[in-house]
């Protein structure tokens, strides 16, 4: 069973990126375009798996990258484009973010049974 809204992962080990933010409110329209670009542009990247975001009414948004290895998410990082709308980012849209790196070492997946 497939779900959009999941990263569609690997067995593991593999490294998720978890990006928490908060917003400003400021020039919503040009950040859920860019947003959208980065999330479209991350995926062609070698090493990529998928990403899951969120994002509340009060501005804090949650996105978790899952890629392949370190090197990976580095060669991300650096991305001209990436990088780009990093610096835009903070000059523009977030009063605070944090980036936290982990290695997964284990998953589970669960699904409700559907009726007959």
């Amino acid at each position: 069973m497939s779900d959009p809204s999941f990263a569609n992962t690997p067995e593991p080990p593999y490294y998720a990126v978890i990006f928490t933010s908060q917003r400003n409110g400021e020039d919503a329209e040009a950040y859920g375009e860019a947003a959208a670009a980065m999330v479209a542009l991350a995926a062609q990247q070698p090493g990529c798996l998928g990403a899951e975001s969120v994002r509340g009414a009060d501005g804090i948004g949650i996105t978790v990258s899952y890629w392949r290895s370190e090197a990976d998410i580095l060669s991300w990082k650096h991305h001209a484009e990436h990088t780009a709308i990093r610096n835009r980012g903070r000059r523009d849209w977030y009063t605070r973010y944090i980036t936290r790196v982990a290695k997964v070492e284990r998953a589970y997946d669960w699904f409700a049974k559907t009726a007959p």
